[in-house]
């Protein structure tokens, strides 16, 4: 008996040590930006590494002032260079009305394909899926030059349009392959039995399955969402002046003067923090999106 306990007790021990151990390597580079955003330069740059606030160094908020009031990137001479930090809040805008806005179109489309797939009979089915997912398999470098000649072509250079239909087109295969195996989850019979009742079919998709299917939109939206907030390549070629994002933004300024790591860490720090709470938000439907489990047959 006293065995059993003790190697109850060693695995417990184990697990907890190992799940420290692994939120440890995850969460420490965050832990890491944050705190260089509250630094100096001088406390940044040192050779000495500095962990605690108030413990090991005095924490300022120089940074993120520079970052959301204004400021320019200054070399180690002193010379001011050309990085505007001021732009910062345009770029986040964009960031948000780009990422927002494809994010929810790809869903939106993706849901409906994914709902006729599910729902009815097509020739071929398993090759459209198939050609539909191939379309993801391609990193964006492969596809850079078309288009890049096709935006050229039709004007969509650096617009809102041209990037929010770009985000939306790489998105909605993903949400088509999510949704639709959620979608065959969902008995069949909900809907026959709500068109028995007198509802037409988009009257039983709106008020039976697209509320059913709630968790699983919101998976992909998350999902959909980082992509399109993250993008990188793309938007640093095809979108770098009117409707530019972040990400690109973010490469200027280690490329300009000095490197300003506590103004970038700042900026990476406002820059997460939409993204997380968005995902904090749709938190109780990820799990439940991601492992279609909210219906069964």
């Amino acid at each position: 008996m006293a065995g059993a306990q003790d190697n109850t007790l060693l695995r417990r021990v184990g697990f907890w040590v190992t799940l420290a151990v692994v939120f440890f390597f995850f969460m420490f580079p965050l832990y890491w930006i944050a705190v260089s955003s509250i630094k100096t330069r001088a406390d940044v740059i040192s050779t000495t590494p500095t962990y605690i606030p108030f413990l090991q160094f005095e924490p300022t908020l120089d940074n993120y002032a520079s970052v959301l009031i204004g400021g320019t990137v200054e070399s180690e001479t002193g010379v001011r260079a050309s990085a505007d930090l001021s732009v910062f809040r345009d770029r986040l805008v964009n960031s948000v009305i780009i990422a927002g806005t494809s994010t929810l179109l790809a869903v939106g489309l993706g849901t409906l394909t994914a709902y006729a797939v599910s729902r009815f009979r097509i020739p071929a089915e398993s090759d459209l899926m198939f050609f539909i997912l191939s379309t993801r398999m391609l990193p964006p470098v492969v596809v850079l030059i078309p288009i890049f000649l096709l935006f050229s072509d039709l004007k969509l250079n650096n617009s809102y349009l041209g990037i929010i239909l770009l985000y939306t087109t790489f998105n909605v295969p993903f949400v088509v392959w999510m949704m639709k195996g959620f979608f065959d989850e969902i008995p069949v019979e909900y809907e026959e039995a709500a068109m028995i009742d007198g509802y037409s079919r988009l009257e039983a998709i709106w008020k039976i399955v697209i509320p059913e299917a709630i968790p699983a939109m919101a998976a992909t939206a998350g999902f959909s969402a980082i992509v399109a907030w993250n993008e990188f390549v793309l938007a640093n070629l095809l979108n770098r002046d009117y409707a530019a994002t972040v990400p690109p933004w973010l490469n200027s300024i280690i490329g300009v003067g000095a490197v300003e790591w506590g103004r970038l860490a700042a900026a990476s720090v406002v820059f997460v923090i939409p993204i997380v709470v968005f995902t904090f938000l749709v938190r109780n439907y990820l799990l439940r999106g991601v492992t279609f489990g909210a219906v069964r047959r």
